[in-house]
């Protein structure tokens, strides 16, 4: 399988509560599902019908077994991963909120995923891909960063678009300003960025979305979405910019919806690449629409448990929007 699209960074076990609105100590139990950002960027491309790989460490244990099972059969290229024989996979537990803000709590110290190396990769893998992908918390430590900077190097080296989104996890930091100057230093190395409207004024220092994506655009990137949670999203390239309104779903679980988010919007770029031989990121008609379904896989993931679980599938997005055309 010739892979178009890489996703680098943690694969984890997410413990989510059954019960909502709970803290993690008073929770009477917990859902077990697959997760971890860049790991559900990747399945939800496979959901939609792309062919993606997954560069990672897991722990050679039984919880890092099942992942690379659940990324198989997903159909995710597993052939970058590899398994550490010291550090245990990484574990989070996730209370269960009815408005959507999500309380995690890390088991990491260290975790697998902190180990990936430099010498892990293989830069065969980039040479016949489209875009890569990858997130902040593989940049909060050694050696994980260094691999992490290697792969982007290898992405821009063979022509990749590349995909970025901070997802702060300030927990995971050593502090705030290692995460702030780690986060916008790597601004410069993507072509397009997401974020959420929670963690925009903490990475960027402004409260508009306007003045934030305008930080982020001088940095390098050629288009920026923010995303708004059940409010939808704006998205910019500098020059043109829109917004669109969230939909309304019964929310069951918000977890992996920034990643299918990310997994809507690649995808619909890299159609685009596929008809016209070059990605496009003016935010002009066409990058609309990519955002639009983007938007709707993003509202789909909220309707079930779990991350990896619960990217939808294509037909299931043109469903919705479908659905809010005939509104």
């Amino acid at each position: 399988m010739t892979t178009e699209i890489i996703s680098l960074g943690e694969l984890l076990i997410d413990f989510v509560s059954v019960d909502v609105d709970r803290s993690l100590a008073d929770s009477g139990g917990f859902a077990k599902a697959p997760g971890g950002a860049p790991a559900n960027v990747a399945a939800g491309l496979a959901k939609l019908g792309r062919k993606a790989a997954f560069i990672g460490k897991v722990g050679r244990d039984p919880f890092g077994e099942y992942l690379t099972q659940v990324l198989k059969d997903a159909g995710i290229d597993v052939g970058g991963m590899s398994l550490d024989d010291e550090a245990r996979t990484t574990l989070s537990f996730v209370a269960n909120r009815s408005s959507g803000v999500r309380d995690c709590m890390f088991y990491r110290n260290p975790g697998a995923d902190m180990r990936l190396a430099p010498e892990d990769l293989n830069e065969e893998l980039f040479a016949s891909a489209k875009a890569f992908h990858f997130g902040s918390i593989s940049l909060g430590c050694e050696p994980v960063r260094s691999a992490t900077l290697q792969a982007i190097e290898w992405a821009k080296k063979h022509g990749l678009l590349v995909s970025y989104d901070p997802n702060l996890r300030l927990s995971l930091w050593d502090g705030e300003e290692d995460a702030k100057r780690e986060i916008r230093e790597a601004f410069r190395h993507a072509d397009v960025v997401k974020i959420s409207e929670e963690e925009m004024e903490f990475v960027t220092g402004f409260r508009t979305f306007e003045e934030s994506a305008s930080y982020i655009l001088g940095r390098g990137p050629r288009l920026v979405v923010i995303t708004r949670g059940g409010d939808g999203c704006y998205y910019t390239d500098g020059r043109t910019s829109g917004s669109l309104n969230g939909h309304r779903m019964n929310v069951v679980e918000t977890t992996g919806a920034g990643d299918a988010f990310v997994a809507g919007l690649l995808t619909k770029l890299l159609e685009r690449r596929d008809r016209g031989g070059a990605f496009v990121l003016a935010a002009d008609e066409e990058t609309a629409e990519a955002v639009r379904f983007a938007n709707a896989a993003g509202a789909l993931a909220t309707t079930k448990v779990g991350a990896i679980p619960a990217m939808p599938a294509y037909d299931e997005v043109l469903a919705l929007l479908d659905e809010g055309a005939a509104r």
